[in-house]
């Protein structure tokens, strides 16, 4: 009986022990530290999606072969954003709830931050929005949790601006062509509302919203063709702007107006020729394969010789993107490890640490306001073609400094905007590049 009594005590006691030291490692240092990641994989915007993934993979692997983050392999699930908002959701819990990711990196689609950001914060798991634009979400709310390691829409609207203002300062016209949801909408009025401020004799001929997904652009282009306005500007993506820029070059609109596209560097290369030269165009960023400052840096040299061996393509801005989120995400454990005192931090520790966080992803360094915003400088040029490549490049580059063209914390972009003086247009804090000799 008492030898009964022992046995069971004893297993008991032994229980006891696994499950205080499970609890134990649950607070260490793992051996793996498992990250989700959203991105699309299916639909128009996989065009960004895949090549982002593919960036996933080669930068973890290289992470990984220098020892991870802090010693943990990093281990990678991928979740598919075309899926649709509410499998998105379900599936973002599963991996949290499930599997027990601590670590999210969400998301290209500023619909899918709007619906994950509040998700984040309930399920306590920092949240790293790597790629979605909208500025709304950080400047309505604060959040501890999540946090954004690239610019925002008015950061990237504010310098098409002002590249525009002094490259063809004296125009008259502008007409817009946009995807007719969201993004179409807001950044034309942060882009609108910026031109008023600075230039406010522009006329806007018409305001052109195409459904998303659109394919045939003949209305479009007849019209802009009978108005003739001296600028176009599209912030559209993807194949609705390759398509666009396509059947106005077929039709000679693109040579009888400026077009300004400031998300046109990812369609560069699947352009190619049908991009005539003296096309502005915006980098969403300051990242470009031929980066005026960096392009011979060996970090970003020897990152875009291995993706294109890899993808046979040079890098897009949400390769960049991708790879600035877990430059950041490293940087953030290395921040909040040296404040405990080099013991692994909890995800409180973590989330604190993002926010002032900075640092250095292929490109110029990013440094994440108390806001959860990062600020990341913008690039833009015109279009050029040039010998070795068989699309046009970027020339006559120029580099806006985030702190510059991005809403001060605590401001809401459509108001602030209003507020700019056109002194900002020859800022000497941005930096110019001469024209590359031909």
């Amino acid at each position: 009986m008492f030898r009964s009594k022992f046995t069971r005590l004893a297993a008991l006691a032994a229980s006891a022990l696994v499950l205080t030291t499970g609890t134990h490692a649950q607070t260490g240092k793992p051996t793996e530290l498992k990250i989700g990641i959203t991105t699309f994989l299916s639909g128009p915007a996989s065009v960004f999606g895949v090549p982002a993934k593919h960036a996933a993979e080669l930068y973890i692997e290289q992470l990984n072969a220098a020892g991870g983050i802090n010693g943990a392999k990093i281990v990678p699930t991928f979740i598919d954003e075309g899926v649709g908002s509410d499998k998105l959701l379900s599936e973002y819990r599963r991996v949290v709830q499930e599997q027990g990711v601590r670590v999210m990196l969400a998301s290209i689609s500023s619909g899918s931050c709007n619906t994950i950001a509040p998700v984040a914060e309930d399920l306590k798991v920092m949240n790293i929005m790597w790629d979605c634009g909208t500025e709304k979400l950080l400047e309505d709310k604060r959040y501890r949790y999540v946090v954004r390691t690239q610019a925002n829409a008015t950061t990237e609207m504010v310098a098409s601006v002002l590249y525009l203002l002094r490259v063809k300062p004296d125009f008259k016209t502008i007409a817009v062509v946009n995807q007719d949801y969201a993004w179409g909408r807001d950044s034309w009025e942060l882009f609108s509302n910026t031109l008023k401020a600075l230039k406010p004799d522009v006329k806007v001929v018409a305001e052109l919203f195409p459904k998303f997904g659109a394919t045939d652009f003949s209305t479009e282009v007849s019209r802009l063709q009978a108005l003739r306005p001296d600028v176009i500007l599209s912030t559209s993506w993807g194949g609705d702007l390759d398509t666009f820029v396509r059947q106005s070059a077929q039709r000679g609109l693109i040579r009888n107006s400026l077009f300004v596209l400031p998300l046109a560097e990812s369609s560069l290369e699947r352009l190619g020729n049908s991009l005539p030269e003296g096309v502005i165009v915006g980098a969403r960023g300051d990242h470009y394969f031929l980066h005026p400052e960096l392009k011979d840096d060996p970090k970003l040299k020897n990152f875009v010789q291995k993706f294109k061996e890899k993808t046979g393509a040079y890098p897009i801005y949400s390769v960049y993107h991708m790879v600035q989120a877990l430059d950041g995400l490293v940087a953030g454990y290395d921040k909040a490890a040296k404040s405990n005192k080099g013991q692994w931090p909890s995800t409180e520790q973590l989330a604190d640490a993002m926010h002032g966080v900075e640092f250095r992803g292929l490109t110029r360094s990013v440094k994440i306001r108390e806001d959860g915003q990062g600020l990341e400088d913008q690039l833009l040029g015109v279009t050029r073609k040039a010998p070795g490549y068989a699309f046009p490049i970027l020339d006559k580059m120029a580099i806006y400094p985030a702190e510059l063209v991005t809403a001060p914390v605590g401001q809401k972009s459509p108001e602030w905007v209003k507020t700019l003086k056109p002194e900002i247009i020859n800022s000497p804090r941005i930096k110019t590049f001469a024209s590359a000799d031909k």
